[in-house]
């Protein structure tokens, strides 16, 4: 599963409403609400196989009052693979 997180506009007065939506399609991890430029914010694991974009705009295209998403991609990082690169020493074992 590759996690993402999707950022989400609602039109004003209408956040607990789509937050409400959002649940119903049990397809997020977590949901946070959030000052700035938007009004939600969704952990998101997208399962193997599945296109990113396409899944996305699955969960939110039907959802009443959602004004835009953005959405980020998340990377694994080593730590380990880090330090070695960076000339430093490894993991000790």
């Amino acid at each position: 599963m590759r996690c993402i997180f999707t950022q989400v506009r609602c039109r004003p007065g209408q956040t607990y409403q789509v937050a409400d939506k959002i649940y119903e399609k049990e397809v997020v991890s977590e949901l946070y609400s959030t000052s700035g430029d938007y009004d939600l914010i969704a952990k998101i694991y997208v399962p193997d196989g599945q296109d990113i974009g396409r899944y996305v705009n699955d969960i939110f295209v039907d959802i009443p009052d959602v004004e835009r998403t953005l959405t980020t991609i998340t990377f694994h990082f080593d730590r380990a693979m880090t330090m070695v690169s960076d000339g430093a020493q490894g993991p000790r074992s």
